[in-house]
């Protein structure tokens, strides 16, 4: 029987087995099912549709004539004389606010096509690139939230994101002539045609697993796992974080302070014991939340920094957002228990 297994040669010409380049391979490629990604893709999706519902609400404050920002003052940002640095956006070549209004439509559209899965492939993709376009005119205006949105959904493009719970899936039900064409499967990256699994047709109701949607889990684990070991050691250049007083001095921001938290000042060390758990969770976060047993206590400390964050410091969408995100830390078999199969 021929062994699966990767095999390198050796200086005598005998092959040998690379176990771990097998363990790569399988890292970044073994087949799993889209449980966890499904609820990334609908709060992802939910949160492009806010964004863009924002910018539109004040459309003149944001593109046109009487931007905060103006094409002038913009391209001396980014241009070096003659030279465009790599944020080029066809929105910064006009001041019509019509351009800009049809613009944010699209992309608040292709947001609600893609938070329900419709016609999903390709309308992760055009919500993603018509976001990055808009931010990239947003030079001044972009925050964390904008930052995360995009990361996720860029990942999310790569994936099977809407072979579960999707409008794709139900239409695969009730009308099976129309998803079976090719035009369709193309636009959505969903197919009717069940594989085979064991030499039997998969039944309609089970999510087949895809090497896509473990290679987008990983660039988004591995890309969270970047993102706060450099912010912690960012944070770790400021002496409030080395003296305990950081938590205090988050919480008398009025900037954004949506809750009263300065009752805090009151109790310094218990300041200064959540400062300090917050710096070491977010600078050791990338070794915590691999292995199994430490992983609960990344995602929980997660849940809880995130969460105050959104609720006592005014930034609720990031917040959320963030949590999402930590999701994809969530096995798929785990995220199966909860909903087992699509809704028919």
């Amino acid at each position: 029987m021929a062994s699966n297994k990767s095999t390198l040669p050796t200086h005598d010409g005998v092959a040998e087995k690379s176990p771990v380049f097998d363990g790569l391979l399988g890292f970044f490629f073994a087949p799993t099912t889209s449980h966890t990604l499904e609820i990334i893709r609908i709060a992802t999706g939910l949160m492009i549709v806010y964004v863009h519902a924002i910018w539109l609400s004040r459309l003149g404050d944001f593109f046109g004539p009487n931007a905060l920002i103006n094409l002038e003052a913009w391209r001396s940002i980014h241009y070096a004389g003659e030279t465009p640095d790599a944020k080029w956006t066809y929105l910064s070549q006009t001041d019509s606010l019509w351009i800009a209004s049809i613009h944010e439509w699209g992309a608040l559209i292709a947001g609600v096509f893609a938070t329900v899965g419709f016609l999903t492939r390709t309308s992760i993709f055009a919500a993603w690139l018509l976001t990055l376009l808009t931010a990239h005119r947003m030079t001044g205006f972009l925050f964390g939230l904008d930052q995360v949105v995009l990361m996720l959904s860029s990942y999310l493009c790569l994936s099977q994101a809407g072979s579960l719970l999707s409008l794709d899936r139900f239409l695969s039900t009730k009308f099976p002539t129309l998803t079976s064409q090719s035009w369709y499967g193309l636009l959505s990256g969903f197919s009717s045609v069940r594989p085979t699994i064991g030499g039997a047709t998969a039944p309609s109701n089970e999510c087949v697993a895809s090497w896509n949607n473990t290679l987008s889990t990983r660039l988004m684990q591995i890309h969270l796992c970047i993102i706060y070991l450099f912010g912690g050691l960012g944070k770790l250049r400021g002496e409030m974080w080395w003296d305990g007083s950081a938590m205090w001095y988050s919480a008398s921001s009025y900037e954004y302070q949506s809750l009263d938290l300065t009752w805090i000042g009151n109790y310094p060390v218990i300041a200064a014991l959540l400062t300090h758990i917050t710096i070491f969770w977010e600078v050791t976060y990338i070794a915590i939340v691999w292995p199994r047993w430490t992983r609960p206590i990344a995602l929980l400390l997660a849940v809880l920094v995130h969460g105050g964050i959104a609720i006592f410091l005014g930034m609720m969408t990031f917040g959320w957002i963030m949590i999402v995100a930590n999701l994809a830390f969530i096995p798929p078999d785990l995220m199966r228990r909860i909903y087992p199969n699509a809704p028919h």
